[in-house]
């Protein structure tokens, strides 16, 4: 009875074995990597359409905060205003001002 069970231990374990190393194989297909590929780029074309999304909302975000201190009568603060300076050097509102 021990034989048998130890049998069927074996037998299952075997087929276990033999299935991943099938799935494993066919990873290296043609077809296997053209499916790796693809969900590789899905995901990719997903994170870029989140980051895109977060951007956007940030966007809005921006503009409301420019048209509340504008409909207040408020000077808005441009938070970015001397890094956009500091990058584009000759480009700008700042940049045009000190040229006239």
């Amino acid at each position: 009875m021990k034989r048998l069970l130890w049998l069927g231990v074996g037998l299952a374990v075997g087929a276990i074995v033999v299935r991943k190393i099938t799935r494993k194989a066919n990873e290296f297909t043609p077809s296997g990597i053209a499916t790796s590929l693809s969900e590789s780029a899905g995901g990719l074309v997903e994170s870029l359409r989140s980051f895109v999304e977060d951007v956007r909302e940030g966007m809005a975000e921006r503009e409301q905060e420019i048209h509340a201190a504008f409909a207040a009568g408020e000077l808005y603060e441009d938070r970015f205003a001397d890094l956009r300076d500091e990058q584009d050097g000759s480009h700008g509102r700042h940049a045009q001002e000190g040229q006239r």
